[in-house]
């Protein structure tokens, strides 16, 4: 604070700290603390979970795949808006029918996750240099340029540690911060009773005003270095997937905030008798017989506090990856515990490689932490509005209390961000730019995401092109299961057409498998897998959606997940038999409207067409039987008729022959391209950004580790 508004009396002392000491009580204690926390999806926090909570109330998300059947999931707690509370009502219905405000909302998720994730970069290299930066007070002959080579190498063992999880170095972490706050809290009194006691004068607000008006301009720009003491609060809110939001009150109540306001005091002592010493005040102030364990406590810390945001940044980016907004990548469960501890090899040395940029481009301290500023308030503004959000459409609190909420943090945000934002250009802009560029990526792979779907679901096969072909579709069914995967909630995807045209057979048994993420943390296994026949019995074609929640851990091999999967389908056969006609829920593969914008020919990968009035190899005998409705895997005991038992049977004996035979995975590699009347811009971002970022992220079948003898893969081609 001082680099930018230089104290000229002990008056601006004690206006820095009253200003320290109000910023940590209204952003990390009352914003985050006591209302944020509470803001969690079933204990996971940061943007994307509270993203994640408002598109389980209200139909926000721009990818069209939802199905009515989603919202019976146990974990899916859906609290109605209640008809008494029109506002919440009103909301809702708007959020839902505006492609505006959906966009919108999708692009501050983006540039909040995007800003969690440069914080994931400035935290390892300000609290790193901060921490060894001490070495200058306690060694004379330490210059800047040693300092910034000694946190080179600490932040290389930083990010190579990474891999090691949370929990096993656990046992270490917590004594370490207890001992660090009971350090902070122990100098700050020795220096209150040394120095000076009347720095508590600073409690009352009254010095901020005369702060800014000794200061003026200059005030406003010592925002940038005060916002700093809260810097940690969106990673409290981000990492809270470790812990209870009771334990995190608790301790932060009891013991954080305490330490922290008794170590700022200590300092505000120190500086009143010596003002030279404001650069290094923290470490100026240390008794010089506890300076040298003080700092190696410090740099332990701060190695910590580095570590807890790039946890945090694991965290978003697998929330952001299950929801469709960033490429899939290598995710390593660190704790077989604790399944929210995962480790993300590709983004642990991106963020090393940036980290070590940053510090070697940007060596001084006030510049970092402007970068630091810009990072943590661009992410506390969105949660901000997302917690508002919540407020409104899920809480159903007062207005009055949402408005007071709103006005009063999110102008205090915007008045610090001000201030970091007048000096981007001293260095600071190399995070915004950073920022962007995740920001980007992460639209790219949404946009493309989403031209991709509904361009499946223009070129699904129709029904009626089935009946067509009989229950032999037109070819040879040998023995086996094919496990055909495709993004499709429902209808048939045009990548079957290609295995047609393309195979000389095709199995006894289609499975048509769609691996979906649902915005809630985690799916029961029991309601894992959602089937429904696709055609007739005697096609013996289904369609299975294995839903996941975004905490979820896919860690079964293809073996297990094959058992379950035909577990699950023999319970559905059972429940079928016992139960012809389920109530609709609106969840139908066959819609006679989608049907007329089905295609009816086949194109195949050479680039031949095919039309599908191939010769008939079986009369369709049961175009007037009924096609069952989804059903998730509970299993039902029936009693049914002699007849129907042995239909059951045979259909039963029928599917295990077939696994007998083997299960095959069948597997359709899209090429997307955008379509040569497209605009420029769309032709780039399709062809160039989003082919990249496809053709260099993790396949979903990599996940099953399926043996290469059992992979069977077409090509297409998808104009978008």
């Amino acid at each position: 604070m001082f680099s930018k508004a230089p104290i000229n009396d002990n008056e601006d002392i004690l206006g820095a700290l009253s200003l320290v000491l109000y910023t940590l009580i209204l952003i990390p204690l009352v914003k985050y603390v006591f209302v944020v926390l509470w803001a969690n999806d079933d204990g996971e926090g940061g943007t994307f979970a509270l993203y994640s909570l408002i598109c389980r109330h209200a139909k926000v998300s721009l990818l069209p795949n939802q199905l009515p059947s989603d919202a019976r999931i146990s974990s899916f707690r859906l609290k109605v808006p209640s008809p008494e509370l029109e506002r919440s009502l009103k909301i809702k219905e708007r959020l839902e029918t505006s492609l505006t405000l959906k966009r919108l909302l999708l692009m501050l998720v983006l540039a909040g996750t995007s800003m969690v994730i440069a914080d994931g970069v400035v935290t390892p290299a300000m609290s790193v240099m901060s921490a060894v930066g001490g070495l200058k007070v306690g060694v004379g002959a330490i210059n800047q340029d040693q300092v910034v080579m000694i946190s080179v190498a600490f932040l290389v063992i930083l990010f190579s540690v990474q891999k090691f999880g949370t929990s096993k170095v656990g046992m270490a972490v917590g004594p370490a911060l207890f001992v660090w706050f009971c350090s902070l809290a122990g100098i700050g009194i020795y220096n209150l009773v040394k120095y000076d006691s009347s720095v508590w004068r600073a409690f009352n607000p009254v010095h901020i005003y005369y702060f800014f008006k000794r200061n003026s301009t200059k005030a406003w720009y010592a925002l940038g270095g005060c916002i700093l003491c809260a810097t940690g609060s969106e990673a409290m809110f981000a990492d809270l997937c470790y812990f209870s939001v009771r334990s995190v009150q608790l301790t932060f109540v009891f013991l954080v905030l305490p330490c922290l306001l008794l170590g700022y005091l200590g300092q505000a002592a120190y500086l009143m008798d010596n003002h030279a010493g404001a650069e290094q005040s923290f470490f100026s102030s240390i008794p010089s017989g506890a300076f040298w364990p003080v700092l190696l406590i410090a740099n332990i810390a701060a190695l910590i506090a580095s570590r807890a945001m790039t946890t945090a940044t694991f965290s978003c980016i697998k929330q952001s990856t299950a929801l469709g907004c960033f490429p899939r990548l290598k995710i390593i469960h660190t704790s077989r515990k604790f399944m929210g501890q995962i480790y993300i090899p590709v983004i642990n040395w991106f963020l090393l490689v940036v980290c070590l940029v940053f510090v070697c481009s940007i060596s001084s301290n006030t510049e970092m932490g402007n970068a630091y500023g810009i990072a943590e308030l661009g992410v506390m503004m969105m949660t901000t509005v997302l917690v508002t959000i919540v407020m409104l459409l899920i809480w159903q609190i007062n207005i009055v209390i949402v408005l007071s909420f709103v006005v009063v943090f999110l102008g205090i945000e915007l008045t610090f961000f001000s201030s970091v934002l007048w000096s981007v250009g001293d260095g600071s802009w190399i995070i915004l730019v950073f920022a962007i560029i995740m920001f980007f990526i992460m639209f790219v792979w949404n946009y493309g995401s989403k031209l991709k779907y509904e361009t499946e679901v223009k070129q699904k096969l129709s029904m009626d092109l089935m009946r067509e072909l009989g229950c032999n579709l037109g070819t040879i069914r040998a023995p086996g299961i094919g496990l055909l995967y495709n993004e499709l909630v429902k209808g048939i995807p045009a990548i079957f057409g290609h295995f047609l045209t393309t195979l000389p057979a095709i199995h006894s048994m289609i499975i048509f498998v769609c691996i979906k993420y649902v915005p809630v943390p985690v799916v029961p296994q029991s309601e894992r897998f959602l089937f429904r026949r696709v055609c007739p019995k005697s096609y013996h074609i289904f369609r299975c959606i294995a839903r996941y929640g975004y905490k979820d851990v896919r860690k079964e091999n293809h073996q297990t997940f094959e058992q379950l999967l035909i577990e699950s389908l023999e319970k559905f056969i059972r429940r079928e038999a016992q139960e012809r006609s389920l109530e609709s829920d609106g969840d139908d593969d066959i819609d006679s409207e989608d049907d007329l914008s089905c295609s009816r020919v086949l194109i195949a990968p050479n680039g031949s067409v095919y039309s599908l009035g191939a010769p008939l190899l079986a009369e369709y005998k049961e175009k007037n039987e009924p096609i069952s409705q989804p059903s998730t895997s509970e299993e039902v005991k029936p009693e049914l008729p002699a007849d129907s038992e042995q239909s059951l049977e045979r259909e039963l004996s029928f599917i295990r022959k077939a696994k007998e035979s083997g299960v095959v995975y069948l597997l359709g590699h899209g090429d997307i391209r955008a379509r040569k009347d497209s605009w420029f811009i769309k032709k780039l971002v399709i062809n160039y950004f989003y082919a990249f970022l496809r053709k260099n992220c993790r396949r979903g079948i990599a996940n099953l580790s399926v043996p290469h003898s059992n992979l069977m893969q077409v090509g297409m081609t998808y104009m978008v």
